[in-house]
């Protein structure tokens, strides 16, 4: 059976050997973490640069729609990326991970709003026909599924 071929969960036990692979499986939840987090700073981080981020208009139009253009496009993106690179220092840091884990799954909510605003950009044959755009916006259903495992592993 497969699972009795799965390395135990300490990767510091004696009886367990050094392999890449063991290393791996027992620190599959810190990667993710990571991979994650790493994710999340970097393409906040662009979003304090103005032209940066190829995501910069999309991002700012969506925003103006839910907040009904009450808040400037230039302080909406700001937000944006502070709350990104936030996501991401949690996750790197491995402090306050289950809250990390939270905001990023509402964020991870608004990104698929595209797919309702602008579906002129989002596909080219709805429902099926996603353009790049679309297909950015629906890749996040894997960080969406990889965010609740995050969420169910960390700790209390």
């Amino acid at each position: 059976m497969f699972s009795d071929r799965l390395p135990p969960n300490n990767p510091f036990d004696v009886n367990t050997p050094a392999t890449l692979p063991n290393l791996l499986y027992a620190n599959s939840g810190r990667l993710l973490r990571w991979a994650i987090g790493l994710n999340y700073f970097w393409f906040g981080l662009l979003k304090f640069f103005l032209g940066l981020s190829p995501a910069e208009i999309l991002a700012k139009d969506t925003i103006r729609i839910l907040t009904s253009g009450l808040i400037p496009d230039a302080l909406n993106l700001i937000l944006l990326a502070i709350w990104e690179v936030g996501v991401g220092v949690l996750f790197l840091s491995g402090y306050w991970a289950r809250m990390g884990a939270k905001a990023a799954i509402l964020h991870m909510v608004f990104t698929f709003m595209p797919l309702f605003f602008f579906p002129e950009v989002s596909f080219s044959h709805a429902p099926y026909g996603f353009t790049i755009v679309g297909q950015y916006i629906v890749k996040n259903l894997v960080f969406l599924a990889a965010l609740v495992v995050i969420l169910k592993e960390v700790k209390k």
